[in-house]
Formats: C-alpha cells, sequence, structure tokens
C-alpha cells in the first residue's frame, strides 16, 4: 500500500511526523553494536572486583536507551517548500532545505530494515559532502513511504518531460552487472578498510580487557612461527597474509556493494542505480545536475583490463572509497564496458574516445627527476640507517630496485598525461597509480585556476584547474605551458578570462 505524503502551503499548519515506530527494533541494536568494544571492557574490567556483570547491564540499559531516544526525538515534514528534520533532546536542532536544492535522494535499506520493510532516506543537496553530515538523513521510513518521498522530491518540474517509461514500456538499461565482472574485486584493495577495522577492533578489544593476545590461541601460533623463522621470511609470510586477506575481503566487498547492480534511464531526465546484497541502494539522480563523468582506472584494476565510472554532478559525495556515495556509474568492469556507460550517460561517445594532446617533454623530465630522486634518497637514508643504526643490510640493498620502479612510474605518469576540447566538454587525464579521465561539460566550468610552484616556473609550466560545483570540485590539467592553458581555457568557456589577460 502507498503512502501518500501530505505537502502543505501553510507551514505552521503541517504537523512533525515522526520515523517508523518498527526503528525501536533497530536503533537500540545499532547502537549495542557500536558499543560493543565498551561493554566487553566493562565486563573484564570489573570482573575483578566482583561486579562485571553490574556494570555490563548498565553499559547495556543506555546503549538500549540512547537508541530509543533518537526515534522519539527526531521528527520531520515536507513543506512546499522545504524538507524539514528537526532532533536533539538537549540541543534542539532544526535543519531546512529548500526543495530547489535537492540534487539526488538515496534509499537505503540495511539487513535489518528489509526484514522489517523500512528504508533509509537520504538528502543530496548542492554541497559538496565532504564531510560527515546525517542532517539530511531519515533513519529510517516504511519503504512505500520511501518511495513517495523519493518521487515528490525529483519529480518536480517534470510533468513536461517525457518519460521513455511510458514511450518504450519500461526504463532504459545502461548497464547491469555480469557475474564474471566479481573477478576484478581483488584488484581493487578495498578490503584494506575493512582489513584495517578489525584490527583497530581487535586492539581496542584487547586494550579494554587489558588482555595480552599473546595468551589467545591463534594469535600465539602466529606469533611463535614467525619468531621461528629469519626476518626476511617473516616479512614475506606477513605481506602474503595481508595481501590473501585483502583480496578476499575485496572480493567479498564487491559482492556486498554492487550485488545485482543496475543503472538505468527511467525517464528522459533521471538516471536510477540500484545495488547491494545485504544493504539494497537505490539512488536517483537529475540529468540535469550532471556535469560529467569520470573514467578511473587505478593500477592494478588497470592491469587487469578494468576500470570503473563516476559521475561529475552537483549534490554527490566524493572520496567515499569504492562506493563513493552516489556517484558511482558502473563498479570495476571491463574497460570496454566502462567507456560505452559513459558513452552513454553523456549521450556523445567522442570525449571517451576522441585522442588527447600530449603535454610538453619538460613535463617529462619533471616526472623523472621528482621519481629517481626520491628513489635515490630512501636508498641513502637506508643506506645511513645500515651503517649507523646496525639495519640489516638486505633492506638496504632491496631499496636498490625502488629505482627502476620509480622510472617506470615516471614513465607512465607522463604516458596518461593529455587534453582536449571535444564535443562541448573539456577532457583531461593524469595518475598512475590511479589513473583518471575526466570529461568535463564545458557549461559546468565556473571559473579558472592557474598555478604554478617555484619549479612550474623554472620549467615553464603550469596548472591550469577547472572549477565547477560537482564532483572534486576542480578538475587539474597539469604541466601545460601558459600559451596552451590560455588556449585552452578561452577554447572550453570563451571570455571566462578573458578580463584576465594581458594581450
Amino acid at each position: 500500500m502507498t503512502v501518500s505524503i501530505p505537502v502543505e502551503t501553510d507551514r505552521d499548519a503541517l504537523p512533525w511526523q515522526r520515523l517508523s515506530p518498527l526503528m525501536l527494533f533497530i536503533h537500540p541494536v545499532q547502537e549495542l553494536i557500536r558499543f560493543l568494544p565498551a561493554l566487553v571492557g566493562l565486563l573484564f574490567a570489573g570482573s575483578s572486583s566482583g561486579h562485571g556483570s553490574r556494570w555490563s547491564l548498565i553499559g547495556l540499559a543506555l546503549a538500549v536507551g540512547i537508541g530509543m531516544l533518537r526515534w522519539f526525538t527526531t521528527t520531520y515534514r515536507i513543506t512546499d517548500a522545504q524538507v524539514q528534520v528537526r532532533r536533539g533532546l538537549l540541543r534542539r536542532r532544526t535543519l531546512a532545505v529548500p526543495l530547489d536544492r535537492v540534487r539526488t535522494v538515496d534509499v537505503t535499506a540495511h539487513a535489518m530494515h528489509r526484514m522489517l520493510g523500512l528504508a533509509r532516506v537520504t538528502v543530496g543537496t548542492g554541497r559538496s559532502d565532504r564531510k560527515k553530515n546525517d542532517g539530511l538523513t531519515l533513519d529510517a521510513l516504511s519503504r512505500g513511504t520511501a518511495g513517495d518521498l523519493r518521487k515528490q522530491l525529483l519529480d518536480r518540474g517534470s510533468a513536461d518531460r517525457p518519460s521513455i517509461v511510458e514511450q518504450s514500456g519500461g526504463p532504459v538499461v545502461i548497464a547491469r552487472a555480469e557475474p564474471g565482472w566479481v573477478r576484478y574485486g581483488p584488484f581493487t584493495l578495498s578490503g584494506f578498510v575493512a582489513i584495517g577495522a578489525i584490527a583497530a577492533l581487535l586492539s581496542r578489544f584487547f586494550g579494554e580487557s587489558q588482555r595480552n593476545p599473546e595468551n589467545f590461541g591463534p594469535f600465539k601460533a602466529v606469533i611463535d612461527e614467525l619468531n621461528s623463522v629469519p626476518l626476511p621470511v617473516a616479512v614475506l609470510e606477513v605481506i602474503a597474509a595481508v595481501l590473501a586477506a585483502v583480496a578476499v575481503a575485496s572480493t567479498v566487498g564487491y559482492l556486498l556493494s554492487f550485488w545485482n547492480f543496475v543503472l538505468s534511464r527511467p525517464s528522459d531526465g533521471t538516471l536510477h542505480v540500484t545495488r547491494g546484497l545485504l544493504t539494497s541502494r537505490a539512488t536517483t539522480l537529475e540529468e540535469r545536475r550532471l556535469r560529467g563523468a569520470e573514467f578511473s582506472e587505478p593500477l592494478l584494476l588497470r592491469a587487469v583490463g578494468g576500470a570503473r565510472c563516476l559521475a561529475i554532478a552537483t549534490g554527490l559525495r566524493v572520496g567515499r572509497g569504492a562506493e563513493r556515495g552516489g556517484s558511482v556509474l558502473l563498479p570495476p568492469a571491463p574497460r570496454e564496458a566502462a567507456r560505452r556507460v559513459v558513452s552513454a550517460v553523456l549521450r556523445d561517445a567522442a570525449p571517451v574516445t576522441v585522442p588527447l594532446i600530449a603535454h610538453p617533454p619538460v613535463a617529462r623530465r619533471r616526472r623523472f627527476g621528482r621519481a629517481v630522486g626520491i628513489a635515490l634518497a630512501l636508498v641513502a637514508l637506508l643506506g645511513l640507517a645500515a651503517w649507523q643504526l646496525g639495519l640489516p643490510t638486505w633492506i638496504w640493498q632491496a631499496s636498490w630496485l625502488t629505482i627502476p620502479a620509480a622510472i617506470c612510474l615516471a614513465a607512465d605518469r607522463f604516458a596518461s598525461l593529455g587534453h582536449v576540447v571535444s564535443g562541448g566538454y573539456l577532457v583531461g587525464r593524469w595518475g598512475s597509480l590511479v589513473r583518471r579521465r575526466w570529461m568535463l561539460a564545458n557549461d559546468g566550468i565556473i571559473g579558472w585556476n592557474i598555478r604554478r610552484s617555484l619549479f612550474q616556473r623554472r620549467a615553464g609550466l603550469v596548472t591550469l584547474t577547472a572549477t565547477t560545483a560537482g564532483g572534486r570540485q576542480g578538475y587539474k590539467v597539469q604541466d601545460i605551458s601558459a600559451a596552451e592553458a590560455v588556449r585552452l581555457a578561452e577554447e572550453a568557456a570563451p571570455g571566462l578570462l578573458e578580463p584576465f589577460v594581458l594581450r
């Protein structure tokens, strides 16, 4: 059954609404998981005095109380002009977002949410969302209410827009994940985050409980094994174990994040992404907020012919690892599939396939000089440590391998450089460990930033940055001549740089 969401013209006449009461079963569980290490610490800390269970029960009651308090102190309402959320007990806050500032709406449902028929709604605004801010999150509403809210916030002014659903009988599917794509999961290295979180949790557990990890069977066996072999062998064993754990965790994370991934165009003005295994997520983006796309190829993923796609759009979070907030247009997948998706999203294949203009040879010298210089400094530092501090000689000897690695890295970094203006887009590429080809719409450029460091001035180069309201807010064309920077800026956004140019 669909639940309608009322819209009133008179804000004061519209009552505040509460979240679903079923959240009283979820918020306490979330708080218990959050405070679990502290509760375990209370149990062990109080065991010496014989009151461990009592302190644990007190902590348990506090965690449950905090979880229930979130539901009692959170209300919301939708007016004809704003989305308003009110929360807090001692410090009461009311957050309001104008409806015309809504850029995206995320509807997510964790495992417990799905069991109870609930969903969490996150409203994306025009801010970069670089800092954590859950002020525009409604956790949680019934599934029907969440769906109605998403349509209400994003379908404003779309009555005259032709619907692809009406024309073709269903949304146009741009991309759908294939089972074979999971082979790219281990090469994303996203498992480092999970391994780090597990290590931090174990460290906190042993710190709170005052226990020595060497007294636990699995940890004791590992420590004994590492102590029984030479140091180089122990280092190799640790590296191999960490890489294996990261590969497994990355694959599991890939499945959890991108299971049943579908990118579609339900109407002529929106893009819709659904994905997730235990936690389902649906993101709807208005195409009029789209400023371009980014074609990303991390080094390991590039080595196996993979890439991923991100949207450059106002109101989408950036810098969120594999998930990238709501900006993901395609998970790690074959390179050709990624190119097809970007072409379909931009409705133009030219920015994806057009050859790029190479950067001057002096940019190559800068990269080789910097990479080899850092490698030589590292070799010298380790050599000094081996001489003065007794560092094992094999570490200094192995450090010489960084020099050929630095040469290869510098060559790849220069080969990645390129730029061009094509099909109404400014296209740039840079990076080696993560090679990025970004395509920014010319009409999305709101400013230019020309920067020259001390070494760039000596080499006669500059870095041109196109500023925009979407994505990373700034996209760089690195190490080009000043004349080429002016020419490129005039071609991409005529007249924008003209007042600052001395002819």
